[in-house]
């Protein structure tokens, strides 16, 4: 689905799957590429990062808990190029017990407010909030029903300048 739908005329689409089933492999084909492994595993994750180099659409569509989530953004954002895009699925997890969600708890959704603020530190007039990587790196932040969107941005010296 992934290879057709971004597929145009004169663009060649090479897709990275990631599961922790082996069975996977068998839905490998041209320019799609299966890698075994779990999303938990920081190890693992460098190894794909070393191995598949820098992506311009990352998609996180994975086992929902949110340490995998949160795991998989420490690890792979800087794997997504400049002006590339994390997408983060199934969001809504962050709210159930079963994945390790709850309201206003440790959470993907929680961790990802961080990020706001962020995006916004070189306003800061305090020393408890300083720009950091995600504040050099980050673009924009969009949130959906279940999802968010983080668009990468080349550096600049101010975020409002790269919305011109």
């Amino acid at each position: 689905m992934w290879k057709n739908y971004f597929k145009t005329s004169g663009n060649k689409v090479k897709i990275y799957g990631i599961d922790i089933d082996p069975e996977c492999k068998k839905l490998e084909e041209d320019d799609i590429k299966i890698i075994i492994g779990s999303q938990e595993d920081r190890n693992f994750l460098q190894e794909v990062k070393q191995q598949i180099g820098k992506v311009d659409i990352l998609i996180d569509d994975g086992g929902h808990t949110m340490n995998q989530q949160l795991i998989t953004f420490h690890e792979l954002f800087d794997l997504v190029d400049d002006e590339g895009i994390y997408l983060c699925e199934d969001l809504h997890t962050s709210y159930m017990k079963e994945y390790g969600g709850s309201y206003k708890g440790e959470t993907f959704i929680e961790y990802s407010k961080n990020l706001i603020d962020f995006l916004h530190a070189q306003y800061s007039e305090t020393d408890r909030l300083v720009n950091n990587v995600y504040s050099e790196k980050i673009k924009f932040i969009t949130y959906c029903d279940s999802m968010i969107f983080i668009e990468k941005k080349k550096k600049t010296t101010k975020s409002i300048y790269a919305c011109v």
